[in-house]
C-alpha cells in the first residue's frame, strides 16, 4: 500500500536524488494526475507504480507518489517555515488578506507557498520516476519533456460510492464533500495558473474510471507510457 511508510519512500528518493553527483544521468518519466475527486487516483497510482517499477530501467531508483500531503511534508524537509504546512490548500483567498497577514508574521501569502511548491513539483518531476498528483502539477510540468499527464473522472454515482467506502460518510457528506473538493481544485487552478481542470488539451489521456477498473485504468496509463518513453523501459 502506498500509505504504508508513504513519507518514508519520498524521503529515501529525495535523499537519493539529492545526493546525485553532477554528472549527466538518464531521465526518466514523471506523471502528473488531475483527478476528480473520487476518481480514485490513489488506488490508480498504487497499481500503476507496482505495474512501472517491474518494467522500468534502474530499479533501484523506485518510482514515488506525491500528493499534497506528502508535497507540504517535503517543504518541511527542505527547511522552509513550518507554518507553511497549514496554509497549503486548494481553495480561493484574498490578496488583500495574504499581504496583511505576512507583513504582521502571522501566515506567509499564498502566492510564496504556491511558488515554493510550484519549485518542489518541478524538481520533483526533473528527478523523474514520480507520479504527482494534483496541486497544479500538469500546469507547472508542461514544458518538460519527460512530463505525462492524465486526467481522471468519473460518472458522480461512482465517486459517491468511491468516497463513502473511503471515508465512511453517509450519501450527503459524500455529496457535500465532493462539491467542494472539486470546487476547490477548480478555483486553485483557475486561481493561480488561470486553466480549467476540464480542459481536454491539458492532458495526455483522460480515463474514466467508471468504465475502467483502477487496475484497467493503471494498465492503460502504462502502456501509453512505455509507448511514449520507449528508452526508459525494459
Amino acid at each position: 500500500m502506498l500509505a504504508i511508510g508513504a513519507y518514508e519512500k519520498c524521503r529515501q528518493y529525495i535523499n537519493l536524488h539529492s545526493s546525485d553527483s553532477d554528472t549527466k544521468k538518464e531521465i526518466f518519466p514523471c506523471i502528473t494526475i488531475s483527478r476528480q475527486t473520487g476518481s480514485g487516483s490513489y488506488e490508480v497510482s498504487e497499481k500503476l507504480i507496482y505495474i512501472l517499477q517491474n518494467k522500468t530501467k534502474d530499479p533501484d531508483n523506485t518510482w514515488t507518489y506525491f500528493n499534497k500531503d506528502l508535497i507540504t511534508k517535503v517543504i518541511e524537509e527542505f527547511k522552509l517555515p513550518k507554518v507553511f504546512k497549514n496554509h497549503i490548500s486548494e481553495n480561493k483567498y484574498s490578496h488583500i488578506s495574504d499581504a496583511v497577514n505576512e507583513l504582521l508574521g502571522v501566515k506567509p501569502a499564498e502566492w510564496t507557498i504556491v511558488h515554493k511548491t510550484t519549485e518542489i513539483i518541478l524538481q520533483l518531476a526533473r528527478y523523474g520516476k514520480t507520479i504527482i498528483v494534483g496541486r497544479g502539477s500538469n500546469i507547472i510540468t508542461s514544458k518538460l519533456p519527460n512530463s505525462f499527464h492524465v486526467r481522471l473522472i468519473a460518472p458522480i454515482e461512482n465517486r459517491l460510492k468511491h468516497v463513502q467506502e473511503v471515508f465512511k460518510y453517509s450519501k450527503s457528506e459524500a455529496t457535500e464533500y465532493i462539491k467542494k473538493e472539486d470546487l476547490n481544485r477548480h478555483k486553485y487552478l483557475k486561481s493561480h495558473f488561470f486553466r480549467d481542470p476540464d480542459d481536454p488539451t491539458l492532458y495526455h489521456i483522460t480515463i474514466n474510471t467508471g468504465k475502467l477498473t483502477y487496475e484497467e485504468s493503471a494498465v492503460v496509463i502504462a502502456e501509453a507510457l512505455i509507448k511514449k518513453f520507449p528508452g526508459s523501459f525494459v
